[in-house]
Formats: C-alpha cells, structure tokens, sequence
C-alpha cells in the first residue's frame, strides 16, 4: 500500500519553505500583527457592550493577512523558473506532491497559529486589565484554538487559489482587498449572507456570542467548506495543465 504522503516529498517542500526569507517572515509577521493589533484593541475597549474574547482575538484579522501571504507565496515560488517542472520531475504523481505541498504548509501555520493564540489570550486578557470582563479558561482556549484552526484553513484557501491562478500576484489581489473590505466595511453586518463568507464565518469563534446563525464550530466548518473547494479546484488545474 501506498503511502499518500511520502516521507521524502514532504521533506523537500519543508526545506523549501524554511530556507526562504519570505516564508519565514510571514510566520514572524502571523504573530507579530495578531498580538499587536489585539493588546491595541484591548487597550481601547470600553463599555458593557464590548465584547471580551473579540477584544481579545481582534489582531486576528491581521494575522490572517500574513497567513495568506505565506500560502499563496509557497505556492506562487513553484510556477517560476520552471520549478514545478523540477518538483514533479522529482515527484511524478500531481495528487502526491501537492499533499505534501500543501502539509508543508498546513503544519508550520497550525503550530505557530496556536502559539499565536495563546500569546494574544494572555496578553490580550493582561491589557484588558482586572476591572474588565476577561475571558474565562474555557473561551480563552477555544479562541486560541480557533485562532490556530482559522489561519491554518484561510493559508490552505490561499494556497489552493494561488494553484488555480498561477499567480501570486493575483491570487493577493483578489484575497487582500477582499478580506480587508469585509472585515472592516461589511464586518459590522450580521444575521445575513455575509457570515457565510470565509473570514467572515471563520471568525466567529473568536466571539463570546453571536448574533448571526453560525456558533462557533459551525462557522469553521464553513471556511473549512470555502477551503476544501479552493484546494480541490488547484488539484484539478495541477492535473489538468502542463507544468
């Protein structure tokens, strides 16, 4: 029996990923953005309406900016200078080499997401300060856990888009603006289509409560919906088109 995974792929496409500068750059910037733009957030929260964990979490939308910028340039680094004709002269079978692709990315983005949400719980919850309504244990560990899921799932989402672009370039155009217009223009809306969008549906989990029709697990299942149909529309272009 095959194993999906090889061992050796798997290990080429993590040494391509940790000796680039901008790749781990990226995984700097997750943590760097999300901690600082949450301890502001916190710092500025006010009133009995605020809600604690979002206060806590709110950096997240930044983050997962940085997220999407280390999956799509992962993926973009192999459509120049004919370095998927290398990759897959080196792993013939498509299907196979992009599992290991894309697991390269996935676990480095899981392992320092979760660092990221522990370190944002604890500092965010430190500026909100004694007088505030922190986050108990429970929230606190689901927010960090559903931070860590989120940005692995919207990395993954960058990836398979940047597969089926080709493009980095493009594929940042069109994910950038978007996330940056929903979160900040439409972000205050509820209760209607917009919840159902991948950042917006994913980050639900970062709230103590929610007005809209997606909890907090169902609403990852969502992005985890958006997600699953990008990588599996690259898997089709990568099987369908010459390298």
């Amino acid at each position: 029996m095959r194993t999906p995974v090889p061992t050796p792929a798997l290990h080429a496409e993590w040494i391509k990923i940790r000796t680039l500068r901008s790749q781990i750059g990226c995984l700097g910037a997750v943590l760097l953005a999300t901690v600082a733009f949450s301890a502001l957030a916190g710092a500025d929260s006010g009133g009995d309406d605020a809600d604690p964990l979002f206060s806590v979490f709110f950096g997240v939308g930044f983050g997962q900016i940085a997220a999407v910028a280390f999956g799509t340039t992962a993926v973009a680094a192999e459509f120049q200078g004919g370095a998927l004709r290398l990759s897959l002269a080196a792993v013939p079978d498509r299907a196979r080499w992009f599992a290991a692709k894309l697991t390269a990315i996935a676990l480095p983005v899981l392992a320092v997401g979760l660092v990221t949400g522990l370190a944002t719980w604890a500092v965010g919850s430190t500026v909100l300060g004694e007088g505030a309504d922190a986050p108990g244990t429970a929230e606190g560990l689901r927010g960090a856990a559903g931070c860590a899921v989120h940005l692995t799932l919207m990395t993954l989402l960058a990836a398979g888009l940047t597969t089926v672009l080709r493009s980095g370039a493009a594929t940042l155009g069109i994910l950038i603006p978007f996330l940056l217009i929903v979160s900040f223009v439409v972000g205050d809306l509820s209760g209607n289509a917009a919840d159902f969008l991948p950042d917006r549906a994913g980050q639900v989990v970062l709230h103590s409560s929610w007005d809209g029709v997606l909890g907090p697990w169902t609403g990852l299942a969502v992005t985890a919906v958006w997600t699953a149909l990008a990588l599996a529309a690259g898997a089709w272009r990568l099987a369908r088109r010459d390298a």
